[in-house]
């Protein structure tokens, strides 16, 4: 292929994705006064892409709890988006889940993101897993419920097809839908879905893409959640340890490299872990086609 060719195959690439994915954005509920300015600067600046809906993470704490309460219906009430609280079983009995999730119920909030959750050293509670969450939620109301999955296999499963059966248990407990960890290995999504097809799970798996602007905490985080770093996405961060703005360059490149080629691959959704910045995801969307629809005017 001759390099004018490869320049036009590339811009065709481009192209063809012309906004045709759909979007939602991953936050975690601010703590303090500036964290949470920061949180609605960037719910403003990414609610014009009109995301499908925008999640807020939950902690095992009731302090955290509360908060991912506050700001989910604060999101729904002031800008109109589909907000969907993170919700987990770890710190509170099947009673007060149930009066949890009427409340959101009752507050408007029809989509929850439903998790295990992480338990804390020396949890003695009996286990109360993301399934059992499922099957209480869809008991209480017709909730658009997201569950979580692992591509390169949950840190604490046994083994690969353990762990998807266990998805397939939160399936067929009423799960709508499929939010996976984040990843690197496109390779290990597309394996992952195949396997998902073959044991009968047939909801959407939509992968979860985290720009990387700061490699030494991606490494701490990889460890945690089992997600391994491919040598050559490595290489793109040394020597950059300092060097800030090259990084956001990295990290929008890669995300966009990966939605387009799973784009071609027939994904057509995409849940962005913003980690309450807005900046990088708004430009990655942008580029990607996902735009604030422009006023028509007369000529």
């Amino acid at each position: 292929m001759s390099y004018a060719k490869e320049i036009d195959a590339l811009n065709q690439c481009i192209a063809d994705l012309s906004g045709d994915i759909n979007v939602s954005f991953e936050f975690f509920p601010p703590k303090n006064e500036k964290m949470e300015q920061i949180f609605w600067h960037s719910v403003d600046r990414l609610k014009v892409l009109k995301p499908k809906f925008i999640s807020v993470t939950y902690g095992a704490n009731s302090g955290e709890r509360d908060r991912t309460h506050s700001i989910v219906k604060s999101v729904k009430e002031q800008t109109g988006l589909e907000a969907a609280p993170h919700l987990t079983g770890i710190d509170a009995t099947p009673e007060e889940l149930v009066e949890i999730a009427k409340d959101y119920w009752n507050s408007g909030i029809r989509r929850i993101v439903a998790l295990r959750g992480d338990e804390p050293k020396g949890y003695t509670k009996k286990p109360f897993y993301a399934s059992d969450l499922v099957a209480l939620l869809r008991s209480v109301a017709d909730f658009d419920i997201s569950v979580a999955a692992y591509p390169e296999v949950h840190p604490e499963a046994k083994s690969a097809q353990a762990d998807l059966i266990n998805l397939k248990r939160k399936i067929d407990a009423g799960a709508n839908h499929v939010i996976t960890q984040f990843f690197f290995d496109i390779d290990s999504y597309l394996r992952f879905r195949d396997r998902c097809v073959a044991t009968g799970i047939e909801v959407e798996i939509v992968p979860g893409i985290l720009p990387v602007t700061n490699f030494k905490q991606l490494q701490k985080m990889a460890a945690v959640t089992n997600v391994r770093i491919p040598h050559w996405l490595a290489r793109m961060y040394e020597g950059l340890d300092n060097d800030q703005a090259t990084r956001n360059l990295l990290a929008a490149s890669v995300a966009m490299d990966m939605v387009r080629v799973l784009s071609r691959e027939g994904v057509k959704d995409f849940h962005f872990y913003t980690l309450n910045r807005c900046e990088l995801t708004y430009a990655i969307c942008h580029t990607l086609g996902v735009r604030p629809e422009l006023p028509i005017t007369a000529e």
